[in-house]
């Protein structure tokens, strides 16, 4: 794992890509929670107490939900990019497709402590990707996704061509 970009990602079109918004339904409660607090802060009081508690924390909350949003999940055809973390598709040995439920288990009780994990608690879906890499001690990654059949099968299909490209490179 790097969070170094590979100087082919730059140029290569991404196989796959998906960013982790926070969804619509997410902005009015957060936004509610904000306003209550600022009523609380402001109680009453003439002034600048009257709105600027309203006109920090309204647009505070705004900016924290765009900042949990700006996750981007994407496959190149050098490499599997989580935010900023970066995985060389060649040391990808295996991709499971997780639901809801799959993902509750693998993030569970029995999840290994050395796992790399990204989620995000409204997306419902997760891929798996189990690592063959002897340098690294992660055994595996589990990453948030809305489409957790694409990305699987996204990762397998540019893993597979990732592995078989040095050896025809050799031939």
């Amino acid at each position: 794992m790097t969070s170094e970009p590979a100087a082919s990602t730059a140029t290569s079109r991404p196989r796959y890509a998906e960013r982790l918004t926070v969804p619509w339904w997410g902005w009015p409660p957060a936004l509610a929670v904000a306003a209550i607090l600022a009523a609380e802060i402001w109680l009453g009081g003439p002034g600048l107490r009257a709105w600027v508690p309203f006109v920090v924390l309204l647009p505070v909350c705004a900016a924290l939900l765009v900042w949990l949003g700006r996750l981007r999940v994407a496959v190149t055809d050098a490499e599997f990019q989580v935010d900023d973390a970066r995985l060389p598709l060649d040391v990808i040995a295996d991709v499971v497709a997780l639901d809801a439920d799959g993902k509750r288990e693998a993030l569970g009780v029995g999840a290994h402590p050395l796992a790399f994990v990204v989620q995000r608690p409204w997306v419902g879906g997760a891929v798996q990707v189990l690592l063959d890499d002897p340098a690294d001690p992660t055994p595996f990654w589990v990453v948030s996704t809305r489409r957790p059949v694409e990305l699987a099968s996204a990762l397998l299909a540019a893993s597979a061509e990732a592995k078989r490209q040095p050896r025809q490179a050799g031939a």
